[in-house]
């Protein structure tokens, strides 16, 4: 009998052809790669591996409006026109029902469920013409703000608004975040989405112009049953630049805000209207682009302290022409004037890509947008700005990647190139890690990408969403100026400690 088989009396096998054992390998090890291949998703996406992801603001905005439907999705109910305190209160009873029915039926609701977001459908003078003002007015590259910077770059800097929307309206197939889902009926929602550019309107309109278009957002965002119900309290709006949307502000305080920091100098925000409690504070889109593992590999960081940007700045940024002066001829220091045009962008990408610290100082606000542009080169930032918040800071420590320094400390004569000085050849190493696994939390994408910012929105919102509720609900039930509401406006401020890492 041909092939292996067992012989009794020798108590041993004979094997079978050579060929035939070949073939069976073979084929043995082509299934086992075809299992695997097929059931391993990628790392960071489970789309066709040949579809593109964008991080360009302008290239993805280009696709966008050229595929993008300009009418209402069918299926949302969104409300036009004024609403009465009966539409209030049936959209209430309804949305009683669902999360009652959530309540019992999903055994780890609210912590573990995806949270549902219904995004307003509002007339395309809010959304669609203003991307398109944008899109058609991008390249006039002289028009600049008072201080000299590029309008259309800061507003780039600020497109949160955008790259959240872009998402949450995807088709369900293209999207990768699977811990929000976009609901079409509000009673099924937790949370509202106001897809208002504020920025791009505040930048590119005349100002009565945008007055007048911003007191047309309240009334029509405020003729919402949904906002009836609970004030604005579950309604996300996004204000990212400082300086946008400031006219209607007040009618809008209860809402969640997605913004830069909380500018505690009072200068930008009034006193009452933002709190960590309540908002949220968001990364400006990268001014650079992300050094990868490649180029990390790449670097050559012989020089010690960069920054690059507007040296004169307003409030809290006056420190930075102060350290200017503490600096000034150093070695292997190097500070540079500039702004955010494209020039400015190659010279601070390869100023930080060489650098093993960048300087972080407060801007006209606590925040800067050079704390991002270092963390996706690389560059261990020296955060100098005594009351700054930062973005997702619930999910992140900033303290594996960024060293923290009193304005106090910073200005006495010697004292920062000391500690610079001081900080070990292990623990730089060990930041410049911790920045290369940190540095996609900080990259807006389309499609927005799993641990990316838009992501971390999400996780973040998950975690407010039940002392939303208890807000709305408590403010439903209670009796009219019987009791001051808690804004945690009597809260410490957040001020930096000195000293190391430790």
């Amino acid at each position: 009998m041909a092939g292996r088989h067992y012989s009794a009396a020798s108590g041993t096998f004979k094997p079978r052809s050579p060929v035939l054992l070949f073939l069976l390998a073979f084929l043995a090890l082509t299934l086992l790669f075809y299992i695997f291949s097929s059931s391993s998703p990628s790392r960071y996406s489970s789309r066709n591996p040949n579809s593109e992801i964008d991080y360009s603001f302008v290239a993805s905005l280009e696709k966008f409006l050229t595929k993008s439907p300009r009418s209402p999705t069918a299926g949302d109910d969104t409300v036009s026109g004024t609403t009465s305190v009966e539409d209030a209160k049936n959209l209430d009873e309804s949305a009683w029902k669902n999360e009652n029915q959530r309540l019992y039926d999903e055994p780890f609701y609210p912590a573990f469920s995806p949270l549902k977001v219904y995004v307003y459908e509002m007339p395309s003078k809010f959304t669609y013409d203003l991307l398109w003002l944008f899109h058609n007015t991008y390249r006039e590259t002289s028009n600049l703000t008072s201080n000299g910077s590029p309008v259309h770059r800061l507003i780039e800097q600020h497109s949160i608004d955008y790259w959240l929307w872009a998402d949450l309206i995807a088709a369900e197939s293209e999207r990768l975040l699977k811990n929000v889902v976009r609901v079409h009926k509000q009673e099924e929602a937790d949370l509202f989405y106001i897809p208002f550019f504020t920025t791009i309107s505040f930048f590119l309109m005349e100002k009565q112009q945008c007055k007048a278009l911003y007191r047309e957002a309240l009334k029509w965002v405020m003729d919402q049953p949904a906002w009836n119900r609970s004030e604005g309290r579950d309604h996300i709006l996004p204000v990212h630049h400082p300086w946008s949307f400031k006219s209607v502000r007040k009618f809008m305080k209860k809402a969640i805000w997605l913004l830069p920091d909380m500018d505690s100098t009072g200068n930008w925000y009034k006193p009452g209207q933002v709190y960590l409690e309540k908002d949220l504070i968001l990364p400006y889109v990268a001014n650079v682009d992300l050094c990868d593992a490649k180029c990390l590999s790449a670097s050559k960081r012989s020089m010690l302290l960069f920054f690059r940007g507007r040296l004169k700045r307003n409030a809290g940024g006056k420190i930075r022409s102060k350290l200017v002066e503490e600096l000034h001829g150093t070695d292997g220091v190097l500070i540079e004037e500039g702004t955010a045009g494209e020039g400015g962008k190659a010279a601070a990408q390869s100023g930080m890509r060489k650098s093993i610290f960048c300087l972080s100082p407060a801007g006209d606000t606590p925040s800067s947008a050079r704390l991002f542009d270092a963390i996706v080169s690389g560059c261990i930032p020296i955060i100098v700005s005594d009351e700054l918040e930062l973005p997702f800071e619930g999910i992140l420590d900033y303290r594996k990647i960024a060293l923290f320094v009193s304005s106090s400390d910073a200005l006495q004569p010697g004292w920062l190139l000391s500690f610079l000085k001081s900080v070990s050849a292990a623990q730089i190493k060990d930041m410049q890690v911790n920045l290369a696994k940190y540095a996609r939390h900080f990259v807006y994408s389309h499609p927005a990408q799993p641990l990316g910012p838009e992501d971390l929105v999400w996780r973040m919102m998950a975690g407010k969403l039940v002392n939303i509720k208890l807000h709305t609900r408590r403010s439903q039930r209670a009796v009219k100026g019987s009791r001051s509401v808690c804004t945690c406006e009597c809260r410490h401020p957040n001020v930096t400690s000195p000293g190391p890492l430790s």
